[in-house]
Formats: C-alpha cells, structure tokens, sequence
C-alpha cells in the first residue's frame, strides 16, 4: 500500500491521525484552560511557593498521603488564626489589612489590648481560641 501511495504522489502521515483541526499545542492549551475553569469552580486555587529541595520533595511525597488535606487545614488552623472568626480579634485589628495573623501575634495582641476585649459578649469559640493560645504561648498564663 506505501508503495502504491508514493506512486500516486500521496503524502504519508506518521504518528496518530489528526482528529482535530486545531495544533497538538492548541489542544493542550485549551485542556489546561478547562482543567484550570473546573478546579475554580470547586473553589480550588493553584499556589506555588518556593522551598529547598528536600522540603519540596517531602512536600510532594507528603501530598500522596491519604489525610494530607485533613492534617494541613489542622496545622494551618493551629498556627493561622483568621481574624474575621471572632469578634474581638476582629475589633482588635481594626487598623490591619491582614485576614490572617500568626497564633503567637494573636496572643500578644490579645495580651497588649485586653483592656478593650468584650469579655461580657465573648463567644465561646473565642473564649477556647485564647485559653488555647494563653496554653502555648504563654504558659497556661495570659499576663492582663
């Protein structure tokens, strides 16, 4: 059959047939565009950090762990607090841009401003967010 093609002057095609008008690149980049329109839409978000080698590595290998996702919303919840969740934090930070603040800047700005925290109308939430804190950070001890 080749030789009955090249004497018809018919070109040969190598490779997988073309099912589509479209470039090989046009393709991927339209597929990544849709995988990307899909993650968004599930409230997923693509962040890249920068890390040494070996904790990149132990990243990736600790993201085929089955609870990776579990265990990093726990360690953000315990190192991260996100100010908007409580009240008084919130009214703290009136002057901050920030969203989230580092547990330990939490504790001391709890400490520094105590005089202006609401204790009458304090959750219950934020009441164990600052015995947690006080726990950690200040040895059981919140120094008011």
């Amino acid at each position: 059959m080749t030789a009955i093609a090249k004497q018809n002057g018919a070109k040969l095609l190598r490779g997988r047939p073309r099912t589509s008008a479209l470039t090989r690149a046009e393709q991927l980049r339209r597929a990544k565009r849709a995988q990307r329109e899909r993650a968004r839409a599930r409230g997923l978000v693509h962040y890249q950090i920068a890390l040494p080698r070996a904790e990149a590595e132990r990243l990736k290998a600790a993201m085929r762990v089955q609870d990776f996702t579990p265990r990093l919303k726990a360690l953000l919840e315990e190192t991260v607090i996100a100010v908007d969740d409580y009240d008084n934090l919130k009214a703290l930070c009136w002057n901050r841009r920030e969203r989230f603040l580092g547990a330990e800047e939490a504790f001391r700005l709890y400490e520094r401003n105590w005089r202006h925290v609401d204790r009458c109308n304090m959750t219950q939430a934020e009441r164990a967010l600052i015995a947690r804190l006080a726990d950690r950070f200040g040895n059981g001890v919140l120094n008011v």
